[in-house]
């Protein structure tokens, strides 16, 4: 088994684990239950989605095609955010 992708998130693990075995290839997440132990281990990089070896090229097409869309996903909050200081919710 080969490290395909380092997760910053368990949804971010699990949205390429499932992109992966959509494409037919078995994936597994490596570390999903450590993150309950948070505060006691490093907060990053213990949480990897894994493919077999054989499978590691195919599956990083789709890891980077993946990764491309949080990124520009996670801008796009961070931008809409900026805007949204004046807005007053209701009670």
């Amino acid at each position: 088994m080969r490290i395909a992708y380092h997760a910053e998130t368990l949804i971010d693990a699990h949205l390429v684990k499932d992109a992966l075995e959509h494409a037919g290839i078995p994936a597994f997440i490596a570390g999903e239950f450590l993150t309950g132990a948070v505060g006691q281990l490093p907060a990053r990089d213990f949480v990897a989605v894994m493919v077999p070896d054989a499978a590691t090229e195919a599956a990083g097409s789709i890891v980077r095609a993946i990764d491309r869309q949080l990124v520009e996903a996670r801008a796009s909050v961070a931008d809409d955010d900026d805007l949204d200081d004046s807005v007053i919710l209701p009670a």
